[in-house]
C-alpha cells in the first residue's frame, strides 16, 4: 500500500509468567486510513495482541514501530493513541461531560479549550442533551458513545477498539457500527479493531484478520473490497454474504487448528 505504516508489528511473540505462550510470531502491518480488524476464537490472543499495540504490555520477542519509530514517538502531534476498551469505564460518581473530559483534565489542557473539544465530542455523539446525567441513567448504548466522545476529545489519530460494542443488542450495535464509520471518515482514522462478531467485521473493515490459538498467531487475511461510506443496504448484498462466508470457513479452520494443538 502507498499510505505510510501506522502500526508495524514484526515477529512478534508474547510469553506470560506463568509460561503461557499468548502469541507466536505475529507479522502485522496497519497502514494510514484502514480499519483493520481482529476476529478469532476465545483465548486467541486477540486483546492480549491490541494491547501490546497500546504499549498496555511489552512483547516478549519481536518488536514494534509506531509511525516508523519507537513508542516514545506516540503522543506527538499527528501520532496519538487512544484506546476504547470493552466496557465504558465511565466514572459513575461523574456526570456525563466530566466524563468525557478526564482525559484532557489528566493532561492539564486548559479550561476553555477542553471544554470546546467536549461540547463538539457530545455534539457529535449525538449526546448533548445528557451532559449532566451520570452513567447510570444512560442506556448501554449511550454509554458506549460517551466512550467514544471521551476519545475524540483526545483528538486520536489511531484508535484501538477491544469489542467496544459486544454487550449490546445488535440494533444499537448496527446504529453504532454506522457511527464509527462516519467518524472514521470526517476524521481519518485509522483502527485496530477487535470483534467476535463476523458481520461487524465484515461492515466495518478494510482488512479482516483471522487469528487462531496454541498460541495465537495469524492464519488468514481477508479484504473487503467495498468502498466507503458503507450504508445499511450493504448488508443486505451478495457481497456481503460471501465475504461472511469466507470469514465464517476461515474460522472454522483456525478452530480446527486449535482442536489440532490440543489433541
Amino acid at each position: 500500500m502507498s499510505a505510510p505504516a501506522v502500526i508495524e508489528v514484526v515477529s512478534a511473540g508474547k510469553v506470560f509468567a506463568n509460561g503461557t505462550r499468548a502469541l507466536r510470531r505475529i507479522d502485522l502491518t496497519v497502514h494510514d486510513g484502514e480499519f483493520v480488524t481482529l476476529i478469532g476464537p476465545s483465548g486467541c490472543g486477540k486483546s492480549t495482541l491490541l494491547r501490546i499495540v497500546a504499549g498496555l504490555s511489552e512483547p516478549s520477542e519481536g518488536r514494534l514501530r509506531w509511525w516508523g519509530e519507537g513508542f516514545h514517538a506516540v503522543g506527538a502531534a499527528g501520532r496519538k493513541l487512544f484506546f476504547v476498551f470493552q466496557d465504558p469505564t465511565l466514572m459513575p460518581w461523574a456526570r456525563l461531560r466530566r466524563n468525557v473530559r478526564l482525559p484532557l483534565d489528566l493532561a492539564h489542557v486548559g479550561r476553555g479549550e477542553a471544554d470546546r473539544r467536549v461540547t463538539e465530542a457530545l455534539d457529535r455523539v449525538r449526546l448533548s442533551a445528557f451532559e449532566r446525567h451520570f452513567p447510570r441513567q444512560l442506556s448501554g448504548g449511550m454509554q458506549m458513545r460517551a466512550s467514544i466522545a471521551r476519545a475524540l476529545v483526545t483528538q486520536p489519530d489511531l484508535l484501538l477498539m477491544d469489542e467496544p460494542f459486544g454487550a449490546l443488542d445488535e440494533i444499537t450495535r448496527n446504529a453504532l457500527d454506522a457511527e464509527l464509520l462516519g467518524l472514521c471518515s470526517e476524521r481519518s482514522l485509522t483502527v485496530l479493531f477487535v470483534t467476535h462478531s463476523i458481520y461487524e467485521a465484515v461492515f466495518l473493515s478494510t482488512r479482516v484478520l483471522v487469528m487462531a490459538a496454541r498460541p495465537g498467531h495469524i492464519v488468514r487475511e481477508v479484504r473487503i473490497h467495498e468502498p466507503y461510506p458503507r450504508q445499511e443496504r450493504f448488508r443486505v448484498t451478495p457481497r456481503f454474504t460471501e465475504y461472511c462466508a469466507e470469514l465464517s470457513e476461515a474460522l472454522a479452520q483456525a478452530s480446527a487448528l486449535e482442536e489440532a494443538a490440543l489433541a
